[in-house]
């Protein structure tokens, strides 16, 4: 009688919808559906590398946003404390905030932080145009989400790499950015640079090649070399970071050889115009980079120059 009871107790019988359900909804109910996700419950992702301009075409986004929703949902994770975390889609959520929206479609999906960062990572960089300090934490952040996923990497030891060593995750991330190992080494040794010089480095007054040698500098040495290049107004040359990297591996780099190499006349270098910074600082607003001023000087130029040949022509 007991093994009979306990052989009942054993069988575990189905539950009534269960029995009445498809295997299309059995499916369907373990498939990642979109959901709209109130735009206060989500979070951006810690550390994003990305830039999210309030530019011309973020507002084009947040018109066509507007007129027809937004199109392709964004991608989140759930937080452990409530709300979730956005994944992929921080444009489109800013649009959508731009276009008053309350809510933004996205699919939850539970992801680790290494899956997420590199989701994230890629997903932003098939972006039209990315600069050199997004390019640089972008690389930086995936590789090291793929060495604790258990591959090797060396970030930052030098600009060349070390040929002896195998960098798996280097190697896969130069094939999937069609780059060469060497120059994803070289973008991650910009987030070496200070914030100053980087956002010179984005704007196209230092190149990319003088920038490498001068994340070798120390943090003093790089302070030192932004006050001088702002009190001189000018960037130095390959030629001229080199030497700056090498007498500071020396020890032998300070203020007075910084100012020494920078004014030092260049090969066909051409005479500048400069204008004191506080006749024009005024008339622009204060997040306004070097590059926008400029921009904004020469578009203002264009038009005088336009409107004064329309004078003559009458």
């Amino acid at each position: 009688m007991a093994a009979k009871e306990d052989r009942l107790a054993s069988i575990k019988l189905t539950k009534v919808d269960d029995l009445f359900s498809t295997e299309e909804s059995r499916n369907d109910s373990q498939r990642e559906k979109v959901m709209d996700i109130p735009l206060a419950e989500i979070s951006e992702f810690p550390g994003h590398p990305f830039k999210v301009r309030a530019d011309e075409a973020m507002l084009e986004m947040a018109d066509s946003v507007k007129l027809y929703g937004v199109l392709v949902p964004g991608l989140v994770r759930p937080k452990v404390g409530g709300g979730y975390e956005m994944v992929s889609g921080h444009r489109r959520k800013k649009a959508s905030e731009l276009a008053g929206m309350e809510t933004i479609p996205c699919l939850v999906r539970e992801l680790d932080d290494d899956q997420a960062t590199i989701i994230m990572v890629d997903s932003n960089l098939q972006r039209e145009y990315i600069s050199p300090s997004e390019k640089a934490f972008a690389y930086k952040m995936k590789l090291e989400a793929m060495n604790r996923q258990g591959q090797r990497t060396d970030l930052t030891r030098s600009q060349v790499g070390n040929k002896s060593a195998a960098k798996k995750s280097s190697e896969i991330l130069a094939e999937q950015m069609g780059e060469s190992k060497n120059q994803i080494f070289r973008y991650v040794r910009l987030t070496e640079l200070t914030p100053h010089i980087l956002e010179m480095v984005d704007d196209k007054r230092i190149a990319f090649n003088p920038a490498v040698e001068l994340s070798y500098l120390a943090e003093k040495e790089q302070l030192a070399l932004f006050e001088t290049m702002q009190a001189e107004d000018c960037t130095p040359s390959l030629a001229q970071a080199q030497r700056m990297k090498k007498m500071s591996q020396e020890g032998r780099l300070n203020t007075d050889v910084i100012y020494t190499i920078l004014t030092e006349e260049k090969p066909n270098q051409k005479e500048k115009m400069s204008i004191q910074r506080e006749r024009i600082d005024r008339f622009f607003p204060r997040d306004f980079s070097e590059k926008q001023k400029e921009d904004l000087i020469v578009q203002l130029l264009e038009s005088w120059y336009k409107r004064r040949q329309r004078e003559h022509e009458r």
